[in-house]
């Protein structure tokens, strides 16, 4: 008579043996579904907005600002505290950047690809009878 350990560890060599076998099938869909988001019409979109955005250095150079002021603000805080002054200038640079149209297009197809991905996730939840994100992020690295 097989201990309980031993009938669970054969269990599972055949599950691993299973699994191996369907590896090819599951990592040429995997590709395949990589392959058609990049393709779809938001990450196109969203490419383009991130391309005219790298090409960008006043936009490029307006984040940078605004994430440096943020971060000293921040240190601020900890520190010596935060002056109206320096309020006043974290809110000009979040108008101006919040006007730069390179920029709104961007985190605008950014957040519309995001959505994107998530209909995705609900379908594939849908069809596989689990929540898929949630078995995608435990299993990546």
């Amino acid at each position: 008579m097989r201990s309980r350990a031993a009938r669970a560890a054969a269990k599972g060599d055949a599950m691993t043996n299973a699994n191996l076998n369907q590896l090819p099938e599951l990592m040429a869909v995997t590709q395949a579904l990589a392959e058609n988001l990049l393709a779809s019409e938001p990450f196109v979109i969203y490419q383009q907005a991130y391309a005219r955005f790298n090409a960008d250095p006043q936009a490029r150079g307006l984040i940078e600002r605004l994430s440096q002021t943020q971060a000293d603000l921040r240190r601020r805080q900890m520190g010596r505290g935060v002056t109206q002054t320096d309020v006043d200038q974290l809110r000009a640079l979040q108008r101006e950047v919040q006007s730069n149209d390179v920029i709104v297009d961007y985190v605008t197809t950014q957040q519309s690809a995001v959505a994107y991905l998530r209909e995705i996730n609900q379908e594939i939840s849908l069809l596989i009878g689990s929540d898929f994100a949630a078995l995608a992020g435990r299993s990546s690295c």
